[in-house]
């Protein structure tokens, strides 16, 4: 009885097992690779699957999804022969789970030695100041050179990055010390620009000032002017129109005379000749203004009248020079 137990509890086991083997289970963008008796019969693709148990079994499970990864830096020669350390990273992805296991036996290392070998050609073919600017250009030779040589182990490169691009330490220094000499040679002409353009304003804005103050005194000076002859014609058309004689203007003239002389600076008074007829003119007409005018119109003879004779004011000389 206990034989027959023991015996049952065998054949449950294998029989669990047996369904364990057959049962296969493959996540999503997996794939796994069936061989019979050590020969390759099927790539088991995502979802459930069913396999013989003990006569098939599974040799690989490959991950489909695209794979990332960085290589160490590798010392690499420019043309200049200057040598530079290239980190580069690597963006692959499995299409054929078949090729990737039966023909390359690591594709991962084989990538790297392939990404070397590459990446030396083509830096080697290049100085160092068009290695560090052409980045794209190198990325696109390496990808097209690795797409080329992965097809066959069903691998898709689908990018590759220059992580870091680090040149000698003494190159750096002098790298540093030209660009730093740029910046300054940039600075120094803004700085230039600036100035010469500061000049500039300022001295269109002096400009455009002196122009309008010309102006301004222009119209200012065209407006005094205007209204100085618009106060003689006015004052022309006054006495015009008041119709002043010969007599009224003698008296006007002596009473300027008076003014004339005024002032500490007024050493020398010189009379005008004009100041006689003056003077006749206002004698006539303080005699025409006499109780006795009609005597002494006789008296004279009945001729014309003789004007008082008025004592002209004395000239002073000029000081002598001592």
């Amino acid at each position: 009885m206990d034989a027959i137990i023991i015996v049952l509890i065998i054949l449950v086991v294998l029989v669990f097992i047996a369904l364990i083997k057959t049962i296969q289970v493959i996540p999503q963008a997996s794939a796994a690779i069936v061989e019979r008796f050590g020969r390759y019969t099927r790539t088991l693709n995502a979802g459930l699957n069913i396999v013989v148990p003990f006569i098939d079994t599974i040799r690989n499970r490959v991950d489909l999804r695209e794979q990332v990864v960085p290589f160490p830096p590798q010392p690499v020669i420019t043309q200049d022969n200057l040598v530079v350390n290239i980190d580069t990273v690597i963006y692959y992805q499995v299409t054929d789970a078949r090729a990737a296991t039966y023909e390359v036996a690591s594709y991962i290392q084989a990538i790297e030695q392939l990404t070397v070998t590459t990446l030396r050609n083509i830096i080697g073919g290049m100085d160092l100041e068009r290695t560090l600017t052409s980045r794209e250009e190198i990325n696109a030779a390496l990808r097209g050179v690795l797409d080329e040589a992965t097809g066959k182990w069903g691998i898709r490169v689908n990018r590759v990055e220059l992580k870091a691009i680090e040149p000698p330490t003494s190159i750096q220094d002098s790298m540093e010390k030209q660009m730093r000499a740029d910046r300054d040679k940039r600075a120094a002409i803004l700085q230039a620009e600036g100035v010469r353009q500061s000049a500039i304003l300022t001295a269109e804005g002096e400009k455009q000032s002196a122009i309008l103050r010309a102006e301004g005194e222009s119209r200012s000076a065209a407006l005094r002017a205007e209204g100085e002859a618009q106060a003689i014609r006015t004052v022309f058309e006054s006495i015009h129109a008041g119709d002043p004689d010969q007599k009224l203007l003698s008296y006007q003239y002596l009473q300027m005379l008076p003014k004339i002389a005024e002032g500490d600076a007024n050493k020398l008074w010189i009379v005008p000749s004009e100041i006689g007829d003056a003077l006749k003119g206002l004698g006539g007409a303080l005699d025409n203004f006499r109780p006795d005018n009609g005597s002494s119109s006789r008296g004279n003879g009945g001729g014309t009248p003789t004007p008082p004779s008025v004592p002209k004011p004395p000239r002073e000389q000029p000081p002598l020079d001592s």
